[in-house]
């Protein structure tokens, strides 16, 4: 059997097709053609899924409750890992450091699977009995109150809509980097000085790349549903693990220079700058107050739909035992060329388009158009835009679906609609959010880290509430009202004071000041200890849910 360093070697050293002549020859054309190919494998895939979907609003929203332990596990850990993941540890380790990577692939990888556990498989029982397929249809009932349903919808479609730019961009930038050179007279990328923006000059810009991928994830949405959604994260999810593991080999052999995997590694670590491979810069403080962030996952609505998606409560062990073990392999190659970039081997990097810094979202794909042969590089620009849309598509889905069942039939009354009504409604809802999205991410903010930081953030803070709801006999509906205004008002005021900030939204953090002693701390903590001593404190003080209905939950 060839070890991994035989077969880095033989990619690495290959000879590139660009020698076969034609269009191999074009820059940015191969690539191009590959994402095109790939895309229409998407459509293809939502087509089919569509032919077995039986009309039921049950099948369109959780794919008739018949996903098993493998099709669970890649369809959660797909949605899990975005733009954020990919794009956004590579651009984080080329500011931060390799600290970024126990700062957010080990702790995700840990707290995500004891939410899984500790979140996950009570809400599907909880779920499977009562019939809700979102989280309101929980909370409303827990609390036996209207008003929270109405509190929570604006909140979480307004948290998830910038999860869902985190993707966009990123997958506008992708686009554009890995088919730069393709037509520089129709897509100019230029500097102050008019000079040509190295990496971006010529190829698809954002606001097209972005509307392509919008385009297709919401055919196969809207056709396939939800089986469509887990068939495409399922597929999607395999494509970028593998594809990622290639990257990885290629970037470094290409980097190294050296004959061996090993050596080349070697070789890369030395060349990192001290600030950059140690955590020397990066405070404990702010390293361990980040560690609230990836409880964000129990709060997540999309994970909430895929949770309900399960055959049994047997389904989650997979994912419990492996998604740290995905992270892992997800993560290391992404954070480790975002920390390459900043060696003395790394290609110049591109800039932001007007200004003279470096665009640290370019970096992943950056790397991969200029140290891969075009054949090869097309196939990773499709595994880097696989792991992006893998969220896209649960997201839109489940604010669809949030709309339908929480607003639209709840309100109508459930016997006054028909399933046909109901998967009507959630397809037009679909389609308004990925108009807003799109139309929301032609502004192009620079840092995906920093924006899908401040999402996360609002998800985390409101954690306490469902955690409570499960497992607190105690838990009043003021409580949790009280609970989740103190959550989203701290989030707007740290929000706004971070946009206001010389310093900018993505280095904007708090000081504690302790014993004398000055430590940073995320505005995370704040947000979610608002939430947690509000929601117990005004609990303590009001009056619980009927018996009858804490009998429903205990």
């Amino acid at each position: 059997m060839m070890s991994i360093n035989s077969i880095g070697t033989l990619i690495a050293q290959a000879p590139g097709p660009a020698a076969d002549g034609g269009w191999l020859t074009h820059p940015g054309l191969p690539q191009f053609v590959i994402i095109l190919i790939y895309l229409s494998l998407l459509l293809l895939l939502g087509v089919f899924s569509s032919r077995l979907f039986s009309g039921t609003k049950e099948d369109y929203q959780v794919a008739s409750h018949s996903i098993g332990p493998f099709l669970l596990l890649m369809s959660i850990f797909g949605t899990t890992m975005t733009a954020f993941a990919l794009v956004g540890s590579s651009s984080e380790a080329f500011k931060e450091g390799i600290g970024v990577y126990g700062m957010l692939a080990s702790s995700s990888g840990i707290i995500h699977s004891m939410c899984f556990f500790l979140i996950g498989v009570k809400v599907w029982k909880v779920a499977r009995v009562r019939g809700y397929t979102t989280q309101i249809e929980f909370f409303r009932d827990r609390l036996d109150s209207d008003f929270i349903g109405l509190l929570l919808f604006p909140i979480l479609v307004g948290l998830v809509i910038p999860y869902l730019l985190v993707g966009v961009i990123g997958g506008g930038t992708v686009v554009q980097t890995l088919t730069a050179g393709l037509s520089p007279d129709w897509f100019p990328a230029l500097l102050p000085d008019g000079s040509p923006n190295r990496g971006l000059h010529g190829g698809i810009p954002p606001w097209l790349g972005a509307l392509l991928i919008c385009g297709v994830v919401l055919v196969y949405v809207f056709m396939g549903g939800m089986r469509g959604t887990t068939w495409a994260n399922t597929f999607q999810t395999m494509v970028f693990m593998i594809l990622g593991v290639v990257t990885f080999v290629v970037i470094a052999n290409r980097l190294g220079g050296q004959v061996s995997f090993l050596d080349n590694l070697k070789v890369l670590g030395e060349s990192i700058p001290v600030n950059r491979a140690t955590r020397v810069d990066m405070s404990k403080s702010l390293f361990f107050t980040y560690l609230l962030i990836p409880l964000s996952v129990g709060m997540f609505p999309h994970l909430f739909q895929h949770w309900m998606t399960a055959k049994s409560a047997a389904s989650f062990k997979i994912p419990v035992i492996c998604h740290p073990l995905f992270i892992m392999i997800v993560w290391v190659p992404c954070v480790l060329v975002g920390v390459w970039a900043t060696g003395e081997f790394a290609p110049k990097l591109p800039l932001i388009p007007g200004t003279d810094k470096v665009n640290a979202n370019a970096v992943l794909p950056f790397l991969v158009k200029t140290q891969t042969g075009p054949i090869l590089g097309g196939f990773l620009a499709a595994g880097i835009l696989a792991a992006i849309m893998s969220s896209l598509d649960s997201q839109f889905l489940c604010i669809g679906t949030i709309f339908s069942n929480d607003i639209y039939t709840h309100y109508r009354g459930a016997e006054n609609v028909s399933d046909k009504q109901q998967v009507f409604t959630t397809r037009m809802f679909i389609i308004a959010i990925v108009a807003v999205t799109y139309f929301l991410s032609l502004d192009n903010p620079t840092s995906v880290f920093a924006l899908g930081v401040w999402c996360f953030s609002g998800f985390s803070a409101l954690f306490p509430i469902v955690f409570l709801a499960l497992y607190w006999r105690g838990l009043s509906a003021a409580g949790a009202i009280s609970g989740v205004f103190a959550a989203i008002v701290s989030w707007s005021i740290l929000f706004y004071h971070g946009i206001n900030a010389p310093e900018g939204l993505r280095e904007f953090n708090l000081q504690l000041h302790l014993g004398g002693e000055v430590y940073l701390i995320m505005p995370v903590v704040v947000m979610f200890f608002s939430c947690l001593i509000t929601t117990v404190v005004v609990s303590l003080v009001t009056p619980k849910p009927k018996p009858e209905t804490l009998a429903k939950f205990f």
